[in-house]
């Protein structure tokens, strides 16, 4: 069999890749702080003695665009709009500290904050935000609101006089010279382990959100080239195909 539709089915195999990402871009086109998921297809040539006529296609998500979403101001006093490189720390799931060891820590641009049912501060996902000594706790029935430098002040509903004091302060951590990738739910993490430290000079904007950075229409037009590049594959392994049967036949003609 000629090695052509082993190209073609690679191909094929790139072009799911990229309509998954495509989909997924899609679907979380309205979600705070998500950042739209790149893909990187290149040529992939097995070495040897023989000539290199075919090229393989390798396509995988290599990280996450990291343009700046859309402002959207909320009122909310839990709402933190993040800007620049600057990532909120959480703890993801399974991402407990045992043994006295430090817990996994993961980076993300969501920031519609809540308190659970627990009084520990967690974002839009579900998971606890982080500070410097681990899960942030709040006191039950507190009025809430975060500075721009990420305190989390809670003042006591029933002594409107006295000033609000701090229960923790969000940890916030920069990007910048380091290399994280995002994971499948939608978390970054450091590359090889690790964690970031946290970035002073880091600033939020309280009662605001981040939109999600994805482009709508710019997504349906990917979709439609990416489905028109899937046919032209397809019809490459049919051709393929054809020249096979051709072939066989060709050799099967009495001498």
């Amino acid at each position: 069999m000629d090695h052509l539709i082993y190209t073609a089915y690679s191909g094929l195999a790139a072009s799911m890749v990229q309509q998954r990402v495509i989909a997924n871009n899609m679907a979380n086109a309205q979600t705070t702080g998500f950042r739209a998921e790149l893909l990187v297809a290149a040529p992939t040539t097995i070495k040897g003695n023989g000539l290199e006529a075919r090229a393989l296609a390798d396509a995988q998500v290599r990280g996450a665009s990291t343009r700046q979403g859309d402002l959207m101001q909320t009122g909310n006093p839990l709402d933190i709009a993040l800007t620049g490189d600057t990532m909120l720390t959480v703890q993801p799931e399974n991402g407990q500290a045992e043994n006295g060891q430090a817990g996994e820590e993961a980076y993300t641009r969501r920031g519609d904050l809540s308190v659970d049912a627990g009084g520990t501060l967690i974002n839009g996902d579900g998971l606890p935000v982080l500070g410097d000594n681990g899960p942030i706790t709040v006191p039950p029935g507190a009025k809430l609101t975060i500075a721009a430098d990420g305190t989390v002040l809670a003042a006591e509903p029933g002594q409107a006089n006295a000033p609000p004091q701090a229960v923790g302060k969000l940890k916030l951590a920069s990007t910048t010279g380091s290399d994280v990738e995002k994971g499948l739910d939608g978390l970054f993490r450091v590359t090889g382990g690790g964690v970031l430290p946290a970035d002073d000079a880091a600033r939020v904007i309280p009662g605001s959100l981040e939109k999600s950075n994805v482009n709508p229409t710019q997504v349906l037009v990917d979709m439609v080239a990416a489905q028109r590049l899937f046919d032209m594959r397809a019809r490459v392994v049919s051709t393929a195909k054809d020249n096979d049967e051709k072939s066989t036949a060709l050799m099967g003609l009495p001498a």
